[in-house]
This record gives structure tokens, sequence and C-alpha cells, in this order.
């Protein structure tokens, strides 16, 4: 019988590949691009994201999940996720650390913190020992096609967003300023743009995880101690100590 939060869990970490590459590859285009950053400082600039990551895999692990199940965590993460994405939207050529990335940057991180361990508890839930392995792969896997699908469609989103809005104004730009003006704000567009789509992205997760998943606290559909392993297994396992022997 097909288990609802493990596929749900599938499905979310699916869709959060597809939204965050494109927020880790795109925010760093815009401090390195736009505002100047080195990779060096890029990096430590997504510092605070990681311990965001932490604390909120702790709790969620830890404190809500026995108590809620992984539905409403999924939900939220979701949420959170949306919600930092428009938060994002308001970035300019002219924006600072501090005003315009750092809070979301934090919200995202409490948003992954909260899916990555109620995904991986949620997609690996109740499997017998003899197929852990690949209900933790499937999770593993999910989130990098999602990554490679988001990264490839967001990238091309981005493009066509920076061509038209260059293409829209240069023809008014007169002055060779005026003109590196308008291709620094058609980059900007373009990752506004791409902010917009992982936005919907995550609410369209919210949306169907939402309906797939099952209320209330993983009880009662774990595997139990010492449950005999399928014939068909028995024999394999058999089958490969005697060729070793």
């Amino acid at each position: 019988m097909l288990n609802r939060n493990r596929g749900g869990a599938y499905v979310a970490i699916f869709i959060v590949g597809a939204g965050m590459f494109g927020i880790f590859l795109f925010l760093t285009y815009y401090m390195q691009l736009t505002l100047g950053y080195s990779p060096v400082i890029s990096g430590v600039a997504f510092l605070p994201m990681v311990a965001s990551i932490a604390v909120a895999a702790n709790v969620s692990n830890i404190v809500l999940m026995p108590k809620i199940g992984p539905k409403p965590i999924v939900i939220a993460a979701f949420l959170l996720l949306a919600g930092a994405q428009v938060w994002l939207t308001r970035i300019g050529v002219h924006g600072d650390y501090p005003g315009d990335i750092l809070g979301p940057l934090i919200v995202t991180g409490t948003g992954m913190g909260f899916m990555f361990s109620t995904a991986l508890n949620a997609g690996t839930y109740g499997v017998a020992p003899y197929d852990a392995g690949v209900a933790s792969a499937s999770v593993n896997t999910g989130q990098q096609l999602g990554g490679s699908i988001g990264t490839a469609l967001l990238n091309t989103i981005a493009a066509g967003a920076t061509a038209s809005y260059i293409t829209a104004h240069i023809a008014s730009a007169g002055s060779a300023a005026g003109r590196h003006a308008v291709q620094a704000a058609g980059l900007v567009h373009g990752y506004t743009t791409v902010f917009w789509w992982c936005a919907a992205i995550f609410i369209g997760g919210a949306v169907v995880c939402g309906t797939l998943m099952r209320r209330g606290p993983l009880q009662g559909t774990a595997a139990p101690a010492g449950q005999p392993v399928p014939a068909a297994a028995g024999a394999e396992a058999g089958a490969a100590i005697r060729s070793g022997e």
C-alpha cells in the first residue's frame, strides 16, 4: 500500500530542490555582480542561513515532529521559503546586505531546516531495514533532480527577463553610463523575476504536499523490530553468502 507521508516527503524535497538551487545561484550573482562582493565575502554572507538551518532542523526533529507530525511542518517550511523569496524581490541595484539580504537568508534557512529533517524522517519512517538505503537515497535523488531541473528552468527565466528589460529600455538610455545603468537594472530585474517564480513554486509545494500528506504524528507505521525478511530477500542473501564461501 502506498504511504502518503513518504510520497509527500519525496515530492516536497524535489520541489525544494528546484527552488533552493535557484536561490543560491541568483543570490550569489546579485552579491558578486551587482553589489561587488568577492567570492569569499559572498560565502561568509550565507553563514546566517546555515546557522538557521541547523537550529530549525533540531527544533523540527526533536520538538515538533513527535507532537504534530510532518504535514504542518512541511506546509510551514514551504510558506517560510515563499515569504523569503517575496522579501528578496525588494532588492535593488544599490541594495545592502543588512537591509535586503540578511533577513530573507535567515527565513530561508529556517524553512530549509524544517524541510530537510522532516522530509528525511518522513521519507524513511516505517521502511524495513533492507529498504532503508533505498528510501534514504530516494530523498537525496529527489533533491538533486529538483535542483537540476530548477536551475535550468530558472536560468532560462532569468535570461529572458533580463534580455526583455534591457531591450525595452536601452534605446532611451542615451549615454554609456545610462546604458550601463540599464544593464545593471536588467540583471536585478532577472533576479527578482526568478524570486517571484521560486515563491510560486514553494506555494504550489505547500498546496500539493498539504493535500497529499496525512495529519498527525508518525505513529503505528514503523516496521516492528525483528520483522522477518521476505523470502525473496532471504534467498538472495543466502545465495550471496554461499557464493562468498
